[in-house]
């Protein structure tokens, strides 16, 4: 079905004038929806290129391998070849999809340590700082446990704890880590925010809690909220430097939508940045380069980006892992009825079962590395960007289990910008990975600890040998050479409309509207002044509660 109002008509919107105009119904997108159209006197448009999310792929917990290149539900980026990365392009996968990116992700639950969002607030940007947006991480948040002072019950996002079902080998990850003296934590979403843990998802009843299944499809039935799916959106609408509208196609035809009171980008890191530009809006001498004119220069549009880069070590294993289960047929038969039949085993949650937050030099303020444990390996997901399509469910064919690790808080900026004024052309993403000494001091020690947790009873017990990188691999060059080789995103893309006072170095205010326009914001992780040290799901629905309230409160 390509276009939804009201849940039900297939046709194009039989109005074209609203209050509020959503592009993207992904993390942030859905949020907004629902918050906005709670008041009946508000007319919501939420707009969304790509289309239904009812697919057993997305639903299923563990069906994100096969919607990993899909291009029916994913953007499918490729960044530029990178000289950090062997001069390698990274593929960058992307929802297309209601629920966005929440849709495709591994459902990790992690808001990050307490300090990321004091540095967004001291930044220069006042009310988000850690105690001003831990009540919208509550107020979203169904937590398995209840209600706490670190956790929500009753809100729209269900936040599980999978204790009792994850891979038995998890505890021997856990272990060594208590062994090595980094402590264990039993929520890194609680008091204890590093050491090592398992990590709770956002699934509900074993389906995926994505951002469409929790806020807005419980919804869609609103009189006043308009869901549009196949619409894209190529450029804003404006009047002078005020936002009045979008132009978007909708099944081939190009229609108009006008906005009363104000057009909300929520397409993410990479799609926000790249309509702002097209839409006149960025720097001067770019878009003139590209055939665009200038309505607002905003050199930081599309600047900054920032990820997290991370590098897996692939041990084979003397004890069945996940691998095992998997890789058969018949193992996956059987994983199928059980599911079916339970909700639960290997289908009805993530791989990335355990990890760790923790410091590699102890005279640090604050956690470095963020460790990942997956009781599975799919050596598929170190091949560089072919063109091909590859999937993640298929384990490789022996008994093995993986640790990743990456820098919490890189400091290197990339950038995000548009080929030409083609709104069906992907832009150019730069990501410029390792380009500070900062980033690159903490590779061998992030790889040298994956190692000796390895090597530390329980675990070391099952581990027949190091299939990747291999113990050939020991110098701090080869080392360095191999993560060049080997390293990818972990999908964290943010911070290309980055919040700040100064338009100068900044895109929007500590409100989210854009500098210098009037009724224009952006409310999704590219706001993010700087990524957070852990995964940008939590984070990016924690932004869209926050903004729907400044949205409301600025329209009273």
């Amino acid at each position: 079905m390509r276009c939804i109002v009201s849940a039900i008509d297939p046709y194009l919107p039989r109005m074209t004038d609203y209050d509020y105009i959503i592009v993207g119904a992904g993390s942030a997108g859905c949020v907004l929806a629902k918050r906005l159209s709670a008041d009946a006197r508000n007319r919501v448009l939420l707009l969304e290129a790509g289309g239904s999310d009812r697919s057993p792929l997305i639903q299923v917990p563990l069906g994100y391998g096969m919607t990993f290149t899909d291009p029916k539900y994913n953007w499918m980026y490729s960044t530029e070849p990178d000289p950090a990365l062997a001069h390698r392009a990274s593929y960058w996968p992307r929802g297309k999809v209601l629920g966005g990116s929440s849709s495709l992700n591994a459902m990790v639950y992690m808001r990050g340590q307490e300090g990321d969002f004091d540095d967004w607030r001291d930044a220069g940007n006042p009310g988000w700082g850690w105690s001003d947006v831990l009540p919208y991480f509550k107020k979203s948040e169904d937590h398995v446990w209840g209600a706490s002072e670190h956790h929500g019950a009753g809100g729209e996002l269900r936040v599980s704890d999978f204790a009792d079902q994850v891979h038995p080998i998890c505890s021997r990850f856990l272990e060594a880590g208590e062994r090595l003296g980094y402590g264990l934590t039993d929520d890194f979403n609680g008091a204890r925010k590093e050491g090592f843990g398992l990590w709770q998802m956002t699934i509900r009843d074993g389906l995926r809690a994505s951002t469409s299944n929790a806020f807005l499809r419980p919804v869609m039935h609103r009189h006043n909220l308009t869901v549009t799916t196949g619409a894209m959106v190529n450029r804003v609408l404006l009047e002078g430097r005020k936002a009045v509208g979008v132009a978007c196609t909708v099944d081939g035809r190009s229609v108009h939508f006008k906005a009363r009171k104000e057009v909300i980008l929520s397409g993410g890191a990479i799609n926000s940045p790249q309509l702002l530009q097209l839409s006149g809006l960025g720097d001067g001498a770019l878009l003139q380069s590209k055939g665009v004119a200038t309505v607002q220069h905003l050199p930081q549009v599309g600047q900054g980006l920032q990820d997290h880069l991370a590098v897996s070590y692939f041990f084979k294993s003397r004890v069945p892992t996940l691998n095992n289960t998997l890789r058969p047929w018949s193992g996956k038969l059987l994983a199928g009825i059980r599911y079916l039949l339970t909700r639960k085993g290997p289908l009805g949650m993530s791989v990335n079962q355990a990890g760790a937050f923790v410091r590699s030099r102890p005279e640090l303020a604050r956690p470095n590395l963020h460790l990942y444990f997956n009781p599975l390996s799919y050596t598929a997901n170190t091949a560089a960007v072919t063109g091909k399509r590859f999937q993640l469910q298929q384990p490789d064919p022996f008994a093995a289990f993986l640790i990743s690790f990456n820098t919490c808080r890189p400091s290197s900026r990339g950038s995000v910008t548009i080929r030409s004024g083609n709104p069906l052309e992907k832009p150019r993403i730069e990501t410029n990975f390792l380009s500070t000494e900062h980033d690159r001091a903490d590779i061998v020690e992030g790889a040298r600890l994956l190692r000796t947790i390895a090597a530390t009873a329980p675990l070391a017990d099952i581990v027949e040998s190091e299939h990747l990188p291999g113990v050939q691999v020991q110098s701090e060059e080869a080392i360095l050479a191999d993560f060049a080789k080997r390293a990818g995103s972990v999908y964290h893309a943010s911070c290309t409309c980055a919040m700040g006072p100064d338009a100068s170095n900044s895109v929007v205010d500590a409100r989210l509207r854009v500098h210098g326009m009037q009724n224009l914001r952006v409310i999704d992780a590219s706001v993010f002044p700087a990524v957070t040290s852990g995964n940008t799901n939590a984070p990016t629905i924690m932004v869209a509660e926050k903004g729907a309230d400044m949205v409301l409160q600025d329209n009273a």
